[in-house]
């Protein structure tokens, strides 16, 4: 019986096409889910590593899967609607904020109770998805990240550039020391979100461009979240996503600014409109609680 502690994460970034009915309805009975579950994947030209984000998938973690393509040039469309993917498709380019917006408004508007976002580069280990589900279903968290960067020897061994590490480090601890928290990592593409972060955060005004993550979760600490992580093995390789040096540091730069913001708005020195309630309407009935206990088991308070 082989290991179940892996000494590296696989990568094998390269995988056949299959249909996604093997995630959506998988041959065995699952037990009966209270919660509504989609998962979403901002795409730009992930030809190469779709199929394989997807067959990590444990089957039948989510019930339904969309992706946005926002104008790739390969074929990521094409490969997703073979696969039996729903996709959403920008005709131009508008920006990974603007992708999210469009995942987002799509998750509401189904009636998502938890929403997972995952990027589609494989840069990410998809099997996580059910344990940080979990951590939002028992009502621990209502955001769940997940975190990459858990040893300097690893992260680096494993590919992340060191220019990166370091600025990602900084980075962190800047959000940590001034939003209050203790996140292993603020710059994750893998997040879990429940149905009324997203009803209460105003994302539409946020940016088209890479620090609508930044602004999202400085949104959520300001409006009250819990936000928690988990731990995820470290990808990095050639047809990963990555954003270059110079959008790095204007991302870098950006993100300085939203926590600025954030604090002058508590101070209320300049008000912003990133932290004002959305128009959207909370839907109670849609609350995401703790399973009810079996007969004979106490119910645990949390």
């Amino acid at each position: 019986m082989p290991s179940v502690l892996l000494t590296e994460p696989p990568l094998q970034p390269h995988h056949e096409p299959f249909s996604v009915e093997r995630i959506l309805r998988p041959w065995r009975e699952m037990p009966r889910r209270r919660h509504k579950i989609i998962a979403v994947l901002p795409a730009y030209n992930a030809e190469q590593t779709l199929a394989a984000t997807l067959a990590d998938f444990p089957p039948g973690c989510v019930d339904d899967i969309l992706l946005v393509d926002d104008g790739s040039t390969d074929g990521t469309v094409a490969l997703a609607r073979r696969m039996g993917l729903n996709v959403l498709v920008h005709e131009r380019n508008r920006g990974y904020g603007a992708n999210q917006k469009t995942c987002y408004r799509y998750c509401l508007e189904q009636g998502a109770d938890i929403i997972v976002m995952i990027h589609p580069d494989y840069q990410y280990d998809a099997r996580i998805i059910p344990h940080a589900v979990a951590f939002i279903e028992l009502g621990i968290c209502d955001i769940v990240l997940g975190n990459r960067v858990r040893g300097r020897r690893e992260t680096l061994r494993c590919g992340m550039p060191w220019w990166k590490y370091i600025s990602n480090r900084a980075l962190t601890i800047f959000e940590n020391l001034c939003l209050g928290q203790n996140l292993g990592e603020f710059h994750s593409g893998f997040r879990v979100y429940r149905r009324q972060v997203l009803e209460m955060i105003p994302f539409e005004r946020n940016s088209d461009d890479f620090v609508f993550d930044t602004q999202l979760l400085v949104q959520a600490v300001h409006f009250g979240f819990r936000l928690g992580d988990v731990p995820v093995p470290v990808r990095y390789f050639p047809q990963a996503s990555q954003i270059n040096f110079r959008r790095s540091l204007r991302y870098g730069l950006q993100t300085v600014m939203t926590v600025v913001q954030y604090g002058l708005h508590r101070l209320r020195l300049w008000r912003s409109p990133l932290f004002e309630l959305a128009r959207r309407t909370a839907s109670p009935d849609r609350e995401v609680r703790p399973p009810d206990p079996e007969p004979g088991q106490c119910r645990s308070l949390l």
